[in-house]
């Protein structure tokens, strides 16, 4: 059976391997924290006029596509910026090995009006396939990472989960 890895993990591999960790194990802490609630009301205010939330195979969820192949996400702001391109990027690898090449990618920052192109190389990719495999071995690990303090610790829905 594959694994099914989606963009979140993707994007949780970027910003804490341990919160990953809980994530893949369906602890969830999201639902109540402010930081997420923020963000959902962000993208329910942003782009109305855009068809949102393409879901392909329950492993991506784009935010929307414009014309010209071109797919968004939008985020709430640049301090995990690294994290929010390569789940895009991941994005645009998962669309090419189902076929489905030639997209561009924008991540869209409308509390400041800023936007990003984000663009898929070889590098990339081969990267993305080394990161699919280390998600694959934390999937297998019967407890989370040790615990390594991040600067988002304190807005992060797990912060009472790590810190106790």
């Amino acid at each position: 059976m594959e694994t099914r890895i989606t963009g979140v993990m993707i994007y949780y591999y970027f910003v804490c391997k341990r919160k990953l960790w809980y994530f893949i194990h369906e602890i969830n802490m999201e639902s109540e924290n402010e930081n997420v609630m923020l963000g959902k009301l962000l993208d329910e205010s942003s782009y109305q006029r855009d068809d949102k939330h393409i879901n392909i195979d329950n492993v991506i969820n784009i935010d929307f596509i414009k014309e010209h192949k071109e797919l968004h996400e939008v985020k709430k702001s640049r301090s995990i910026e690294e994290a929010g391109i390569w789940q895009v990027k991941y994005y645009l690898y998962y669309l090419k090995q189902r076929g489905a090449d030639g997209f561009k990618a924008r991540i869209d920052y409308p509390l400041i009006k800023k936007n990003l192109v984000v663009e898929l190389t070889q590098e990339d990719e081969e990267r993305l396939e080394e990161i699919i495999r280390e998600i694959c071995l934390l999937i297998e690990e019967e407890f989370p990472p040790q615990f390594q303090a991040v600067k988002i610790c304190n807005k992060c829905a797990y912060h009472d989960l790590c810190f106790v």
